[in-house]
């Protein structure tokens, strides 16, 4: 059998592993349930894909991204491993070919999206498949106490019960200590194992900027900073309004949201990778698969909805240990556009019990109908055609997911497949009879491969292109072709999916639990908090600040973020700095004293104590009382 290190050499190129990942790949090939914590770009994918490949059998990925989940197979495919993915939005017949080819087809990888776990159809086949490994991505998303809760994932520990001998190996970039603690109790973790990477990027220098002209500032930062950048804002207007600002000040820019057709998407993330595009502006749909490791600048314009999205949208920056940045902006406005979305991301509940209601209507669902059903789902027209404001409908769609009662999937766009159903000496056949399909069929058939086992993608251009007809004369001749019973025709689609995961329900047996609303509520705010407390914060080290949040409670400042930089302009070290600060907090913890007084106590040079006491006065960490006595401002040392 080969070594972990042979695999991944064989695959990817590699030559060694990077830190934690070959512990990981070892404690999970033994038959150990763990836990991987690895920050953004970590190699986390790596981690299962060669556990799976050292051991006989198929390994089980569950993630929510289908478009991750695309892109993996994609890559694991061109390396000449088998995978494939099944996610809502397929059809029954190509569901059924990929359990077959798990089954019987010799398969390293069926990847996951969490609502299809509770299935019949796949509950039935699960015992046929050799499963080596459940690999859980996004793991964050079983707790409660993460930022991204979803329902789906408590489905994973019924596998437990189905696949009683069969490692779970979970990975997330983000968890604070009690997400940790509630992803290995949810996933039924046989014993506690966690292999955690520290959240410090040493080469990110993170700065915050207050400013109400963000957009001079932006223009000024990179003027003086090199290299690659992206800037986050939150919603797609910003993103084109900032791009063509940009433009017009003669820095190459482009914008990217969610609401771009998916080959559009492709082409202006292709053209920024390759550096034809120096700046990319874009909504947080920006960020899956990103791997371009000289990203020199990340910088958001708002502030985010937590520490953890904070976190990983940052950590694009630098991903190749070079110095890079970090900025976050924010001004007098923010603070109320904050109070705006907390109260726009939980709406009363009469309003989500009207969305509810709407839902079901626009899939024209009945009551007691719908349970299982997948629906194609346009936000924008669902909220046009019921008159609801988009943002409150997107977060009741939430809530009402996060109480089960439906599941939402991301957009995604699916090429058009085809699968002949006939056997080749049937299609000759047809072929002699019916002259005018024949070119088509030939083409099909030079072009593409496995036609007779699997569905194949294809391109409705290219073959129109070859054939110099035109395209929509190709798609007439597929359909006849798919009505013959000739081939099984899917055309290609772009959209997103409601899934309903219960029948419909009346609306006054739809309840909106204490769990998922108040104490959700709760958990929000106190993640707006946090990400608010770092962004006014003036008298902390950034890196400090972010790492204590994740539970590393031994963090030392970083030395160069805005804040680190202040201090460094003492011109003092680092342990003369901590000696003399915690002299004087000796000196006034019973009281207040007078400076001269307070400089004398000091068994250090006047100058480097005053130094000191100066500098604790611009961060407003002491202050001259009524009586002209410096003392300590505790509610700001508290902090």
């Amino acid at each position: 059998m080969q070594t972990y290190q042979q695999i991944l050499t064989k695959y990817w190129g590699y030559s060694k592993f990077r830190e934690l990942q070959e512990d990981i790949i070892d404690a999970t090939c033994t038959g150990k349930d763990v836990l991987g914590l690895l920050p953004t770009g970590g190699g986390k994918s790596i981690t299962f894909q060669v556990s799976a490949l050292h051991k006989e059998g198929l390994c089980l990925v569950i993630t929510p991204l289908i478009a991750l989940m695309k892109d993996q197979v994609e890559n694991l495919k061109k390396r000449g491993i088998k995978a494939l993915a099944v996610y809502s939005g397929m059809s029954n017949h190509e569901i059924q070919i990929a359990f077959d080819n798990c089954a019987y087809g010799n398969y390293k990888f069926l990847y996951l999206s969490p609502e299809r776990l509770s299935t019949a159809n796949f509950r039935a086949r699960l015992n046929q498949f050799n499963v080596n490994l459940i690999a859980v991505d996004e793991a964050h998303c079983i707790s409660q106490w993460g930022y991204d809760f979803r329902p789906s994932y408590l489905r994973i520990a019924e596998l437990r019960d189905l696949l009683p001998d069969i490692p779970v190996l979970a990975l997330t970039a983000t968890a604070t200590p009690n997400v940790v603690d509630d992803i290995q109790e949810k996933l039924a973790f046989n014993q506690k194992l966690v292999f955690q990477k520290s959240f410090e990027r040493k080469n990110i220098i993170y700065i915050v900027r207050y400013m109400e002209d963000k957009l001079k500032y932006l223009l000024k930062i990179l003027s003086s900073v090199n290299g690659t950048a992206i800037i986050y804002v939150r919603n797609r207007k910003s993103s084109k309004d900032i791009a063509l600002y940009l433009h017009e000040n003669g820095i190459s820019a482009d914008y990217y949201h969610a609401g771009l057709k998916n080959k559009n998407r492709a082409l202006k993330q292709e053209r920024w990778k390759s550096g034809k595009i120096r700046v990319i502006v874009a909504t947080n749909a920006f960020g899956m698969g990103i791997d371009k490791p000289d990203v020199r600048l990340v910088i958001h314009m708002d502030i985010p909805d937590s520490l953890e999205a904070y976190y990983q949208e940052a950590g694009r920056a630098g991903r190749d240990e070079k110095q890079s940045f970090a900025v976050l902006l924010y001004n007098s406005a923010d603070e109320t556009k904050l109070k705006t979305r907390m109260t726009k991301s939980f709406p009363a509940r009469d309003k989500i019990k009207a969305v509810y209601q709407a839902l079901c209507n626009y899939c024209s669902v009945a009551v007691g109908e719908g349970k299982g059903n997948v629906y194609d789902f346009k936000l924008f027209d669902f909220c046009k055609t019921f008159g609801l404001d988009y943002i409150e409908a997107h977060n009741s769609l939430k809530i009402l997911q996060q109480e089960g009662y439906i599941e939402t999937t991301d957009e995604v766009e699916n090429p058009s497949r085809l699968l002949f159903i006939v056997q080749r000496d049937a299609l000759y056949q047809f072929q002699v009879a019916n002259a005018r399909f024949d070119a088509l069929i030939k083409l099909v058939l030079r072009s593409y491969t496995g036609v007779f086992n699997d569905y194949v993608k294809i391109d409705e251009d290219m073959l129109a292109a070859r054939l110099k007809i035109n395209r929509d004369l190709i798609y007439d001749i597929l359909v006849s072709l798919s009505k013959n019973k000739i081939i099984n025709y899917i055309p290609s689609k772009q959209t997103p999916f409601v899934i309903f995961a219960t029948e419909r329900l009346d609306i006054d047996s739809i309840i909106i639990s204490k769990e998922n609303y108040d104490t959700k509520k709760e958990i929000f705010q106190n993640k707006l908090n946090a990400v608010l407390h770092y962004a006014t914060t003036a008298h902390h080290c950034r890196s400090k600040m972010m790492l204590e949040y994740f539970g590393q409670k031994d963090a030392r400042r970083c030395g160069q973020c805005d804040y680190c930089s202040k201090r460094n302009e003492l011109n003092l070290s680092q342990y003369e700095f901590d000696i003399i600060l915690e002299k004087v907090k000796d000196q006034l913890s019973s009281g207040g004293m007078k400076m001269e007084a307070l400089v004398d106590k000091i068994p250090y040079p006047q100058n480097k104590a005053i130094k000191v006491i100066r500098w604790l006065f611009d961060q407003k960490k002491v202050r001259y009382n009524n009586e002209n006595l410096v003392e300590w401002s505790r509610s700001l040392f508290d902090s």
